[in-house]
Order: C-alpha cells, then structure tokens, then sequence
C-alpha cells in the first residue's frame, strides 16, 4: 500500500493552508499589539493566553476524536480557528485579544491532534517516520512562505484578516474530499491521555517530546536575541533562522527514511549527539552557516522521531491519546524551555542559550544509551 494515500495528501494540503495562516497570525498579533502600545507584560500575556488554549485543544481533542470522527473534528477545529482569527478584527483591547487567542490557541491544537492522529492510523510501524516527516515538511514550509507573505503584503489589521479567514475556511475543502477511516478504534474504551505519560515501555518518546519542545522553543524564541545582541541587523538574523529552519525542512525526509529503516533509537541518538556538538561549535564561534544548517537539520527533526518512537509502542486503539500526550509534552517543553533559558541569559550570558540546549540534550542522550538490548518489535500494527 502507498504511504502517501489520497486522503493523506488531501489532509496535508488542508494543513498547509491552515499552517500560513497560523504563521502569519504568530508573527503579526505581537506588532498589531505593539501598534496599540500596549505595555510588554500584556503582549506576554496575550501570547501565553494561546499557549493556554493549546493546552486545553490538546486535552479536548481525544474526546472529540472519539465521538465525531477525524473528519468532523477537523471541521470543527478550522473552524474554532477561523472564529479565533476573525474575532481580532470584532473586538480590540487586552482582555478581548486574550479571549480571541485562547480560542485561536484551542483550535490550533485541535487541528494538530487530528492530523498527527490521522497520520499515525492510517500508516503502519514501517512507514510512520516517512508520514511524520511529511507533515513536518509541510509544516515547515507553511511555516516560511507564511514569513514571505508578510514581506510582500500589507500587514495591517483590516488588510490581513479577511483573507487568513478565508483561507482557513479554505483548508476545510480537502477534507470534503476524502474521509479518514479509523475503524479499529471502534470496538475499545476510550483511551486516557494521562495514562499514556506514564507508559514505561514510550517513556522515551513523551521525554524526547519535551526536550523536542525545549530545543525548538528556545531556538525560535530566543535565537533572533542572541543574533541580534551579536550585532546582527534584521535582514540578516532572518536570514539566519531561515537557514536554520530550512536545514529543519532538508532534515526531514532523509531522518524519517532512516529511522523507519534502521529503528527510532538509533537515529535519535545520533540526533541529540548530534544537537550538542551543533552548540559547542556555536559557544566556539564557528562559522555560522554550517553549524546553524546542522544543528536545525538535528534539532527540528527531533520531534517526528521522538513521536513515533512512542507510537509504535501501543495499541492501535490508544493512538489518539498518545498522539494528545506527545503534543502536550512538546507545549510544555516550549513553554518552560525560553521561560528558564531568557532568565539564565538574562543573568548571566547569551551564551547560555547553547548551553541549556546542550544541557538538557545531554540529558536525553544519557537516557537513550541507558535502553539496553535491541530495538523492540513494535506492536503498533496498521
């Protein structure tokens, strides 16, 4: 059977649409904020509102699942997004954004749940990595052109919101198309998410989603800080993390590929190694180029592998609420990571960011070469 299905491309066209607008609203709600002067702690809180509300979709999502099908929770998801999104323009002030982001938070979840969900029902324990690294691929790009649209657009508020609604309403009309089965799913109780944080057996999976949250949450928050207290303009610190992403981009395929070959723990250990030796270069001010290249190819490829390292461990039946616990561990990775690393900067040095990187990369390479005997066989049968 072909790992790259109809209803597989038709969701991944769905969520390129959705990842532009999710991209461009990331980057533009903080100006929109600044524009309105509001004090820094506010445009804080605004953000952390939408991380708030990923947290409760990630939690909402299983449930959902459950009950409507893969299908109708997409639906219901864009359009939670869609409402989020169009209500910036509805109401403005601190406390309405706050409410606005929260439910643009949920819907965003929601919609990663259900495609992460349905990515790993419909694949098999010999083609997961290569269906991960094409929902990351695509998301990563999403990711860029949504960037390169804002260059070449106005960024206005009434300029912006009438088409992001659109073309989140828009991702609705691939999944019209198609429909996302998950009959084996049918006949179980419905799975818990906290149960699955505790799994001994995936205890390396939910801990590499952390350290996933962690690394990527301070390299996308606190990198263009670093670069420019190095003295960088901003064209160039752009260009710099667009390097850095798209080595993330690059990454992808050939790491899925590798580890649905040659097994999850193997690959993950050569990409933490991997991750730390990218931080020592930067703390020895090697060139940029190569070691920002490689420690995104490393670093933004973490996250598929860890996730379906932990996949291939359960039922079928329980994928729902694995998938739902991996993305909680990744938000809360991406929440705690800059927080603790921006005091540690803020204290001490930037160089504390490839430090703490570093750090708490060690520490999952130690348990990773703590796994003894081989690579399991995985029980995760499509």
């Amino acid at each position: 059977m072909s790992t790259y299905t109809r209803p597989v491309m038709l969701l991944l066209c769905g969520l390129m649409l959705l990842t532009l607008a999710i991209a461009v609203l990331n980057t533009l709600v903080p100006l929109w904020l600044a524009h309105e002067h509001l004090p820094t702690w506010q445009v804080g809180m605004v953000g952390s509102s939408y991380f708030t509300g990923n947290l409760v979709g990630t939690l909402l999502t299983g449930w959902l699942i459950k009950r409507q099908g893969f299908n109708r929770s997409y639906y219901l998801a864009s359009l939670i997004f869609a409402a989020g999104c169009a209500g910036l323009g509805l109401m403005t002030g601190f406390w309405s954004w706050m409410m606005w982001r929260f439910i643009a938070g949920i819907g965003c979840a929601m919609i990663w749940v259900v495609v992460e969900s349905a990515l790993m029902c419909s694949g098999t324990s010999r083609n997961r990595g290569r269906l991960l690294a094409a929902y990351m691929m695509v998301y990563y790009v999403g990711t860029v052109l949504g960037q390169l649209m804002i260059s070449k657009m106005p960024t206005d508020l009434a300029s912006v919101l009438p088409w992001v609604t659109a073309l989140i309403l828009a991702a609705i009309l691939p999944l019209l198309f198609a429909r996302i089965v998950n009959d084996r799913s049918e006949n179980h109780e419905a799975t818990l998410v906290w149960p699955m944080l505790r799994l001994r057996h995936a205890r390396l999976g939910v801990n590499g989603c952390i350290i996933s949250g962690i690394v990527l949450g301070s390299l996308y928050g606190l990198m263009p800080l670093y670069l420019n207290h190095k003295g960088f303009s901003d064209a160039g610190i752009g260009f710099w993390m667009a390097v850095m992403v798209s080595a993330g981009i690059v990454g992808q395929w050939p790491v899925g590929r590798l580890a649905d070959r040659f097994g999850r723990l193997l690959v993950l250990r050569v990409q933490v190694f991997i991750v730390i030796m990218g931080c020592m270069a930067m703390l020895t001010n090697a060139a940029m180029g190569p070691t920002l290249f490689v420690l995104g190819a490393a670093g933004f490829t973490l996250y598929p592998v860890a996730m379906a390292w932990a996949c291939e461990k359960v039922e079928h039946h329980q994928l729902v609420a694995m998938n739902q616990a991996l993305l909680l561990s990744y938000t809360v990775g991406s929440l705690l990571g800059p927080t603790f690393t921006s005091m540690l900067m803020q204290s001490y040095s930037d160089s504390l960011l490839f430090v703490m990187i570093a750090g708490v990369a060690f520490v999952y390479l130690l348990m990773l070469l703590r796994k003894a005997g081989p690579h399991t066989t995985p029980i995760a049968h499509a």
